[in-house]
């Protein structure tokens, strides 16, 4: 194999929606040369650009498959996998598109654990930076960002009628989940604007590639960081079947993702020395607290046959496809231009919580996203839910000195029985916002779990059964100042200059929603301590949530 060389000041590990941000800011400074690396291949498919296309994004060849131990009880087979986004954008080019920042307490938790500056004060500014919002503005919300974030344009009549039907059960509507107060039902904003996806990919690498100081290298695989003297000064990577060498002047930043981050971290000699040792790695620099405090959402999925063909469904057969690409193409419009998953709530699911513990989405048919069963006759819904501050903690671990061996992955999903719980009476509410009039006279019957009235014991095995991965992995590179901790508060990895780690795996603790929106703002915030910049001005800090129940 050749081994080639070359050198820029900042290399970019991972084109996600972290590492998408970071070397899109970082390449604004003409004097700064940035390459980015990203293991999948460019953002080209079309699919990914059609906000409706979801359900080709959401399976398909752009989702790299990665086994995790399930605990007992857990799983329908024996091998199960999560998905992650091997496409340049990351998740932000296969996902939902869903744009949740979390509670505001959430980053005051982060600061508690010791990642000073990261409270929701500090974080805000980077929000609102990031942000164009085409509804909301002023004290909140950005509308000048390169992130487009948006109302999604067609809503599905069975989307108003579950949101009907939450406020029959309850729950009042909210407006803005992004607010600062989570609680109720609502339509949820995606990141996209008419007619496309705004990826973190488009939103700020695309205009990058016009930068000559900026290089973008996707099939690579890096495989080691190069570490000399206690210095990061550069990565070894793979493309197609050559080994490269990229030295970096300045930093070496890993963005990954919470998986990818401490296999790599780990194969170059950083983590848990004895843990190094036993995969055949001399460890450099003795950091237990890579790979552990995985934490992720855990999720639900309730499907419903309906009594006629209405939902998004009906749009696997040949002709209504056709009708809806001619919306699209036409006038911009239709089915192709949401998301499918249009409206959701958080509430409580252990109800001696301050703030919602639990996530629901009304997905606008069934079998959409991958390992999730579709109705007989083919026209369906889904309601997942999931609980979104578990207590549960696991962890990423080497299945030995291969960078082609995939890690052993743990997340120990309903290690503490108060998530399972949580998750369970989550699932209770789910089926009784079903049973509500303004949904009830659309539905047949529950296709999973199947129809009958369910034991709280049965349901309770069926969550823990069924539950699957929501996708959302962070904390294996956490932020602090402690022995545990991998990164400072900003984000250089203890005990070595010139690496500094941006992504998910930063997170103390996991935040409550999806995690795109928030890994963007983590670049955002990134890219200012690398270059030294002055945060940007908040008019104005939103108050805590309240105690509603």
């Amino acid at each position: 194999m050749t081994k080639t060389n070359d050198e820029v000041d900042y290399i970019v590990v991972g084109g996600g929606s972290t590492g998408c941000t970071i070397a899109g800011r970082l390449s604004e400074d003409p004097a700064a040369q940035v390459a980015l690396l990203e293991e999948g291949p460019r953002d080209l498919s079309p699919w990914i650009h059609i906000p409706g296309a979801y359900y080709k994004t959401a399976q398909g060849k752009l989702l790299k498959r990665l086994p995790w131990e399930p605990g007992p009880g857990q799983g329908r087979n024996d091998a199960p996998t999560m998905v992650q986004a091997s496409v340049l954008g990351g998740g932000s080019s296969v996902n939902a598109m869903i744009y949740i920042r979390g509670n505001p307490e959430d980053y005051e938790g982060w600061v508690e654990d010791g990642a000073t500056g990261w409270g929701y004060d500090d974080v805000l500014p980077y929000f609102r930076k990031s942000e164009n919002n085409n509804r909301f503005a002023g004290p909140a919300h950005g509308t000048d960002g390169p992130l487009k974030v948006s109302d999604v344009d067609n809503i599905h009549p069975l989307t108003r009628a579950w949101l009907q039907a939450c406020q029959q059960q309850g729950l009042p509507l909210n407006p803005d989940f992004n607010s600062g107060d989570q609680a109720g039902t609502g339509l949820y904003q995606i990141t996209a604007r008419g007619p496309l996806r705004s990826s973190a990919a488009a939103a700020y690498v695309h205009p990058a590639l016009k930068r000559k100081n900026f290089s973008l290298r996707t099939g690579c695989a890096v495989t080691r960081i190069i570490i000399e003297n206690g210095r990061a000064t550069g990565v070894e990577y793979t493309r197609k079947n050559k080994r490269h060498v990229l030295r970096a002047r300045k930093e070496v930043i890993v963005s990954a993702g919470a998986i990818a981050t401490p296999k790599l971290l780990m194969l170059s000699g950083v983590g848990p020395a004895e843990h190094l040792k036993a995969n055949g790695i001399t460890p450099i620099a003795d950091l237990p607290g890579v790979g552990q405090n995985l934490q992720d959402h855990i999720e639900i999925s309730l499907v419903y046959q309906l009594n006629k063909a209405i939902s998004y469904d009906r749009y696997k057969k040949l002709h209504w496809r056709a009708i809806a690409g001619l919306e699209y193409v036409l006038f911009q419009s239709g089915p192709a231009v949401s998301n499918l998953i249009e409206g959701g709530a958080f509430w409580w699911g252990d109800k001696t919580e301050k703030l919602p513990d639990c996530q629901f989405f009304m997905v606008c048919g069934a079998g959409i996203e991958e390992g999730v069963d579709g109705v007989p006759g083919g026209n369906g819904v889904t309601i997942n839910l999931g609980q979104i501050r578990p207590y549960s903690r696991g962890d990423v671990r080497l299945n030995g000195n291969d960078p082609a061996l995939p890690p052993r992955i743990r997340p120990n999903y309903f290690g503490d029985p108060r998530d399972l719980e949580a998750v369970t009476n989550a699932a209770e509410l789910a089926m009784e916002i079903m049973d509500q009039p303004a949904l009830k006279q659309h539905v047949e019957r529950r296709h999973v779990p199947e129809e009958g009235k369910l034991s709280r014991e049965e349901l309770r095995r069926f969550c823990q059964t069924e539950a699957h991965a929501a996708l959302h992995p962070a904390g294996t590179c956490r932020m602090g100042n402690d022995d545990m901790s991998v990164v400072d508060p900003d984000l250089r990895v203890h005990g070595i200059e010139g690496l500094r780690v941006a992504d998910a795996s930063i997170m103390p603790r996991i935040i409550s929603g999806n995690l795109n929106g928030v890994c963007i703002m983590i670049g955002e915030k990134a890219a200012d301590l690398i270059r030294g910049t002055t945060p940007p001005a908040t008019p104005f800090v939103a108050p805590l949530a309240g105690n509603m129940k």
